[in-house]
Order: C-alpha cells, then sequence, then structure tokens
C-alpha cells in the first residue's frame, strides 16, 4: 500500500465564496474528521491531491501546518461532474495499527469458458477489514475456464493476510451469465406468424 505525503494548511474561511477562493489557487478544500476529535478543516494542493486519489483507498500523511503529522485515507471525493476536478474531499483519521473497513477493487485474471459468457461484477469492490497502514491495493480472481451459472463468491477470494471480510461469505462478488441469442429477422417473423394463427 502506498503513503503519500502532502503538506495541508488548515483554514478559517468557509462557505461557497472561501472553496472557490481556495480552489482558484490550484487548492482543495478538505475536512479531516474521526477519533472523536473536532473537525479540522484544510487546504491541500490540488494536482498533489488528485495524484494520491488515484490509488484507492491511499494512505494520506499530513503535514499540518509544518506542527503535526496525522495519518488519514480518503472518505468521500466530491468531483465536479463536467470538469472532474477536486471540489471537497473529507479525510478519515486513521492511527497505525487500527483496523478499518474499506471496499477494495475486485481484478480479473484468464478467460472464461467458450461460448461468449459474459462476466458480471456484482460486486465491484469488496467491503473487507484491516489494518489502517496497510490496506490491499485490489484483489485478484481468476476467472479462468468458468462456464454459464458459474459464480464466485466472497469466501472464495483469497485474501491477504491481516484483512478479513466485512460482507457476507456467501455474498456474490462475481457471476458468469450465458450470451443471450440474438433473434435473426426470419425467426421473428415465423414467431409472428405462429402468434397470429
Amino acid at each position: 500500500m502506498s503513503e503519500v505525503k502532502l503538506s495541508a494548511e488548515t483554514r478559517s474561511e468557509f462557505g461557497k465564496g472561501a472553496a472557490r477562493r481556495i480552489r482558484r489557487d490550484n487548492k482543495v478544500p478538505v475536512v479531516l474528521y474521526g477519533h472523536g476529535t473536532d473537525p479540522v478543516h484544510l487546504t491541500l494542493p490540488g494536482h498533489e491531491l488528485l495524484l494520491a486519489l488515484r490509488t484507492p483507498n491511499v494512505l494520506i500523511s499530513l503535514d499540518i501546518d509544518g506542527k503535526t503529522n496525522e495519518l488519514a485515507i480518503p472518505k468521500a471525493v466530491q468531483r465536479d461532474p463536467l470538469k472532474g476536478f477536486l471540489e471537497h474531499v473529507d479525510l478519515l483519521l486513521v492511527k497505525r495499527g487500527e483496523k478499518v473497513t474499506v471496499e477494495i477493487p475486485v481484478h480479473t485474471e484468464g478467460e472464461l469458458a467458450p461460448g461468449g459468457n459474459l462476466l458480471e461484477h456484482v460486486l465491484a469492490a469488496l467491503p473487507v477489514e484491516t489494518e489502517a497502514t496497510h490496506i490491499p491495493e485490489a484483489v485478484t480472481v481468476s476467472v479462468e475456464g468458468l462456464e454459464a451459472g458459474a459464480s464466485i463468491l466472497a469466501k472464495d477470494i483469497t485474501l491477504p493476510s491481516g484483512t478479513t471480510l466485512a460482507v457476507e461469505e456467501d455474498a456474490v462478488v462475481l457471476q458468469v451469465l450465458a450470451a443471450q441469442a440474438e433473434e435473426t429477422e426470419g425467426e421473428a417473423a415465423e414467431g409472428e406468424e405462429a402468434a397470429e394463427a
């Protein structure tokens, strides 16, 4: 798991106007909360934060005003729906050794059995409980040779050590669907004639 160090500044201005001014300076308004403490309002450098958030569940080491260091993970990210820039980020304060519940991406490898079957990701991300400083970036599942009707349950996925499921063991994560045969125009016309008779 990657750890990214970012310099943060506390902020005392709030509201839409203040947020716009912060974003104009290529920074992002952020709220850090957790562990029963009062929320801390911060600004972080926009580009560095954007790069850090490309890694799911990234661990962020915050240097706040050059005085305190805190560890946090992203909890909620708001992006501009059209331009995609960061509007606001909520960070959750974590401590080394602490367990957190996060969702990790499910990647697949291998080819399905021949026949044009389709793979459905019922859960695109797997909820797990793991140590805050050792969050897996993803889990990889082999779908090699799976036929229509096959499914992979949460309990079938091998998790890294120190990581446990935070979802029912019988939850379906992936399933293989049979390819739907498209009717040709001739078959459709025959079907309509039979229905009229």
